[in-house]
């Protein structure tokens, strides 16, 4: 993966995720934030890394596969925004609050 790719999936995959998490927050308004970031970030990047692999006829071999958690993880910390938020999302995963029962913001 060139640099180039890698800023432009991250740039997309983290404008993508952001709206999908805007959307969710009103569907799902029992649930946490950082869980839907949490989710939205995961499909997008996921889903956005393998079609971007598809599409521009990328050979999947395994450095590409190591890049996909790689820039999936790039757009979970950046949907998350700040330190703060990440360490409140571990931190509700640690507790165990991440099970169906999270509430609140």
């Amino acid at each position: 993966m060139t640099i180039e790719l890698f800023l432009f999936l991250f740039t997309v995959g983290s404008s993508a995720s952001s709206l999908l998490t805007q959307a969710m927050k009103k569907a799902f308004k029992n649930l946490s934030s950082n869980m839907l970031a949490l989710a939205s970030a995961f499909i997008v990047g996921i889903f956005g890394t393998v079609s971007a692999y598809i599409l521009m006829d990328i050979v999947i071999d395994a450095k590409s596969i190591v890049c996909v958690p790689l820039i999936t993880l790039c757009i979970w910390v950046s949907s998350m925004g700040l330190y703060d938020k990440i360490m409140q999302t571990l931190g509700q995963l640690k507790r165990g609050v991440a099970y169906g029962r999270i509430t609140g913001n």
